[in-house]
């Protein structure tokens, strides 16, 4: 039985309170000699730090267990196909929708970068790497997918390349004798279930964490860095609503030919619990139990479409990943060249597929993004004061998404039962 999940006023609270301390400290406030600035700065990254110690782990883990389960499935090669086509597309068209918005709207570029507290010389040499290496760093990007020493890149934290280590393993290990694969499944479902706990107890930080972030933040922008966030907010709360009212069920009254109005109805019982827990695993049971009985997917399809899903189809997180890695850029005031976008695609489209189940999970894939093209990782301090309720709205479009996808694969595969009726 499940512990009844905390409600995120304890994150806001700590938003008010980080909101008022920080207008009030200022950069130069100090106690006993000890800056402000200093410890919220010191507590902040801590808190970071911790945040990038479970990402190797927790991804790989999640991904051989996930693709473990569906390389057994005998109709896995022709499934399989259909599966990636749909995750891919989906995720590739929230990132889209996402992109677009954030290139329309702008709302980084209502933060002053000189009001940051990052060296100006940082800046013009992140710029100048992203201006003068585009074609080398998407090659180098590119090559990383397959590493030449796996323990270098699990060292290193290459995302990229553990992720096609972690794909071809977990599909391996369906393919091995039964007893050798059962117990490296079982070795890496515990892993995954560890993990998850670690992240839980990572998580329980989260409202000092988030603290001493929008502490930091508002002793140096001031109250002016509302406007940026209140910019980003509807940005990503545009975008997903684009894609969950416009994007998907367009998909879904196109390719599978079903009533759009009847699948919402289907899943609006998931759709509450993804907008309360903030976590598509926990929403998992339910999602199961919508798509078979409600929108009459079979179990075949849904036992096997949507528990890979929720690992690894993540439109909600991708299309917010996207955004907050640009918001970052337009922050401090770095053009984004093509390139450079097409790089935050991709890395948007690769980590989302690794991002856990949790709350406040896609952090860790924004942290690997920004890293990856060179930004300073602080720089989700500011936005996280709003990460907590736009998680519950991206879990939500995360549910809806694995559902459209069981939808989808299922009209493909000829079952006419689905959404046949109102419920």
């Amino acid at each position: 039985m499940h512990k009844k999940r905390k409600q995120p006023w304890d994150v806001l609270f700590a938003i008010a309170l980080a909101i008022i301390f920080g207008q009030w400290a200022g950069e130069t406030g100090s106690i006993f000699g000890i800056s402000f600035y200093s410890l919220v700065d010191t507590l902040g990254s801590l808190f970071l730090n911790a945040l990038t110690l479970i990402v190797v782990p927790l991804v790989s883990s999640s991904i051989i267990v996930g693709i473990s389960k569906i390389g057994e499935e005998k109709d896995f090669g022709r499934l399989g196909s259909k599966m990636v086509i749909f995750y891919v597309g989906t995720n590739l068209l929230a990132i889209l929708i996402g992109l677009f918005f954030v290139n329309l709207i702008h709302p980084g570029h209502a933060i002053q970068a000189n009001t940051l507290n990052v060296d100006s010389e940082k800046l013009h040499q992140i710029q100048s790497h992203l201006q003068n290496n585009q074609g080398s760093s998407f090659i180098q990007l590119f090559t990383s997918i397959i590493p030449s020493n796996i323990v270098q890149a699990f060292a290193s934290g290459n995302m990229l390349g553990l992720i096609f280590f972690s794909l071809i393993f977990g599909y391996c290990i369906s393919k091995i004798d039964e007893k050798s694969g059962t117990s490296l499944k079982n070795f890496f479902q515990g892993l995954f279930q560890t993990m998850i706990q670690f992240t839980h107890i990572i998580m329980k930080f989260l409202p000092y964490g988030v603290f001493c972030l929008v502490s930091k933040v508002f002793m140096t922008t001031g109250i002016h860095s509302l406007g940026s966030v209140a910019l980003f907010f509807i940005t990503v709360l545009v975008g997903l609503a684009a894609f969950m009212f416009v994007g998907l069920p367009l998909m879904l009254k196109i390719i599978a030919k079903v009533s759009p109005k009847r699948h919402f109805k289907a899943m609006y019982p998931a759709l509450m619990t993804a907008f309360s827990t903030s976590s598509s695993s926990a929403t998992l049971p339910i999602t199961i139990d919508c798509v078979e009985k409600r929108a009459m997917v079979s179990n075949r399809i849904c036992s096997l479409v949507v528990p890979l899903g929720t690992s690894i189809n993540m439109s909600g997180s991708a299309l917010y990943e996207c955004v907050a890695a640009m918001f970052v850029a337009q922050a401090y005031g770095i053009e984004m060249s093509i390139m450079t976008q097409f790089i935050i695609i991709f890395m948007s489209l690769i980590t989302s597929m690794g991002v856990a189940g949790i709350p406040s999970a896609s952090l860790v894939a924004v942290l690997i993004i920004l890293n990856a093209i060179g930004l300073p990782p602080e720089g989700i301090g500011l936005f996280i004061a709003v990460d907590r309720i736009l998680d519950m709205c991206r879990t939500t479009v995360n549910v809806f998404s694995d559902s459209c996808c069981a939808v989808l694969i299922a009209k493909s595969e000829g079952e006419k039962q689905v959404l046949a009726q109102d419920v």
